[in-house]
């Protein structure tokens, strides 16, 4: 397995921060579930891609230019039934990526679940839209992905730990357990999982990513079961850890 090439993972997200999030998250069931794959040689063993050379990811809203571009398509109904939100949209992000030359052996397809509760479900009907050439991994995140990130947020010291009963106490539940309910989709409402999450890190990109890498899978599933993120994780295990390891269940 050492000498096979890096498999390559397309990922479709809206932004820079989206893709680190999903890709860590990613990377650490891979190391867990998988024997021989290590942190220090995942490089080794998988490849983030996007649509040109060099890219780490795919925006969705060049992903609809490209298509509108190469005229694709998706139907309106799928077997007679209407689609569920954002259905399409996903669909013609896959087709997009099929008719690459060289198709990955994995997509990721990322997103903010915002106000549209039932994103989720669309992307996976349009993974049963027709059969791929590739695994595709769904992470829609409710309501932001920052919810993903406070699910592993754990103080530090005393300063961190006042910070955090702060907040407690302001929203009146812990946005560390029930991250889900920072629903506000104004900046710097009182529940915006952006605010809060950058009162918390202040801003600090390494302090964002500990919270990832960090706490144990089991600890982000736990918390993370109303958020999207152990929806997340156990479509990473279930999905993309078999291209590695076949035999994993």
């Amino acid at each position: 397995m050492a000498d096979d090439p890096a498999y390559a993972i397309f990922v479709v997200c809206e932004a820079a921060a989206d893709q680190r999030t999903a890709c860590t998250l990613a990377d650490r069931v891979l190391c867990e579930r998988v024997d021989w794959i290590t942190e220090p040689h995942l490089l080794h063993y998988r490849g983030y891609r996007g649509h040109g050379p060099g890219d780490a990811f795919l925006k969705w809203t060049d992903m609809v230019r490209l298509a509108d571009q190469r005229r694709i398509r998706a139907h309106g109904f799928m077997a007679g039934r209407s689609r569920e939100p954002d259905a399409a949209m996903a669909e013609r992000a896959l087709l997009l990526i099929k008719a690459q030359p060289s198709p990955p052996a994995a997509v990721l397809l990322i997103r903010d679940a915002d106000k549209e509760r039932r994103r989720a479900a669309g992307f996976a009907q349009a993974r049963a839209a027709r059969p791929w050439p590739f695994q595709v991994v769904v992470g829609v995140a409710d309501s932001k992905r920052e919810c993903w990130v406070l699910a592993g947020y754990e103080p530090r010291d005393d300063a961190e730990r006042k910070q955090l009963a702060s907040e407690r106490q302001r929203l009146g539940f812990d946005p560390t357990i029930s991250a889900e309910q920072l629903d506000a989709s104004t900046e710097g409402a009182k529940r915006d999982a952006k605010h809060v999450l950058s009162e918390l890190t202040h801003g600090d990109d390494d302090r964002e990513e500990a919270c990832l890498r960090e706490p144990p899978l089991d600890r982000l599933k736990q918390r993370g079961a109303r958020s999207g993120l152990a929806a997340y994780l156990a479509e990473v295990e279930s999905r993309l850890v078999p291209i590695f390891d076949p035999t994993a269940r």
